[in-house]
């Protein structure tokens, strides 16, 4: 029988470490709004969930970066989030304040425009807008975390044309990105503690392959 390598060994602790720790500190970066959602009724208190989601932006910008460097080579998890969060967070927190303003708008208007005879018509509007922003957001915190140095114009410009130009891949994203949510409602201590990086680790590969135009990668054959 033959044995394990140890490069092996080593491989598979690298990637279950990066899962832990990012989980750790993906936790530690957006304390204030996992607090809220456990302890409260979204529904009731999505304005004090508006003004402390921004904050989470740069976390996620920050597990971006970590997800790339380690795919070069780098596994000191802790200390590649920590400077990349140093590094984007101003414009993480303003991309991250747009897509929640734009959420709050576009949300806003469903629950004015559900009751109304109009809303049959401006409702699934509202919806496409709110997957658009959605999947426009995750591509802009990839974006980000390849190119801190980009303009916000740029980056927005172009998270928002490549998340429509490759809205499939945008789409699944989304629905890991729900998927992580419902087990987040189930059983949040999983949902935070192991699925919360494989779910952004996918949304990020998605994000990543979306913005092949402009990063200049290469095509590869298969996707």
């Amino acid at each position: 029988m033959k044995r394990i390598s140890h490069n092996t060994y080593a491989t598979v602790f690298g990637v279950v470490y990066l899962g832990l720790m990012t989980n750790l500190l993906l936790l530690a970066s957006c304390l204030p709004f996992v607090i809220l959602l456990v302890i409260t009724d979204p529904a009731l208190s999505w304005p004090l969930l508006a003004v402390v989601a921004p904050p989470c932006a740069p976390g996620i910008t920050a597990a971006f970066a970590t997800f790339r460097a380690h795919g070069e080579g780098d596994n000191q998890v802790v200390r590649t989030f920590a400077r990349n969060w140093k590094r984007s967070w101003r414009k993480a927190m303003l991309l991250g304040t747009a897509a929640t303003a734009g959420l709050v708008i576009v949300l806003v208007d469903v629950r004015f425009f559900a009751p109304l005879q109009a809303g049959v018509a401006v409702v699934p509007v509202l919806a496409v807008l709110t997957v658009l922003l959605l999947a426009s957001a995750l591509v802009a915190f990839a974006a980000l975390a390849e190119e801190p140095r980009a303009t916000f114009r740029a980056i927005a410009r172009a998270a928002l044309y490549l998340s429509v130009r490759r809205w499939w891949l945008s789409l699944v994203s989304l629905a890991v990105i729900a998927l992580q949510a419902g087990l987040f409602v189930t059983m949040p201590a999983i949902a935070i503690g192991l699925t919360a990086a494989p779910a952004l680790y996918l949304a990020w590969a998605n994000a990543r392959y979306i913005l092949r135009p402009v990063l200049g990668d290469p095509e590869p054959q298969t996707v």
